[in-house]
C-alpha cells in the first residue's frame, strides 16, 4: 500500500531544496527503490515536500540514507506527517 509523506519545515528554500537533492544524486541515493513521487512545492523559505513511496520500509530506507545529508548540511530534520493511501490512480488508468 503507498503511503503519503508531508515534510513541513520552519524555513526551507528552493535553493536548500535543489542542493540536497543533488547531494543525494552525488551519493546514490537518488533514486530511490520505491519512491512513487516527490513534489517540492510553495515559495520564499516556506518550501514543503510530499513523497509517494509504495511502502513504509521504502520511506524508512530513505530516512536512513539522507541522515548525513541532513547533518552535513546542517538542515532541520522535522517529523513528517504520513498517511495511508486509499487509492492512487495514474495517468492513464
Amino acid at each position: 500500500m503507498s503511503i503519503i509523506v508531508n515534510y513541513s519545515t520552519q524555513s526551507l528554500t528552493a535553493e536548500q531544496y535543489d542542493a540536497f537533492l543533488a547531494r543525494e544524486r552525488e551519493l546514490g541515493v537518488k533514486p530511490v527503490e520505491g519512491l512513487e513521487l516527490e513534489l517540492c512545492f510553495g515559495s520564499g523559505d516556506q518550501m514543503k515536500v510530499t513523497i509517494v513511496y509504495d511502502s513504509m520500509e521504502a520511506l524508512e530506507r530513505h530516512q536512513i540514507a539522507v541522515a548525513p545529508i541532513f547533518e552535513e548540511m546542517k538542515m532541520e530534520r522535522s517529523q513528517p506527517e504520513v498517511v495511508k493511501t486509499h487509492n492512487v490512480i495514474r495517468r492513464g488508468e
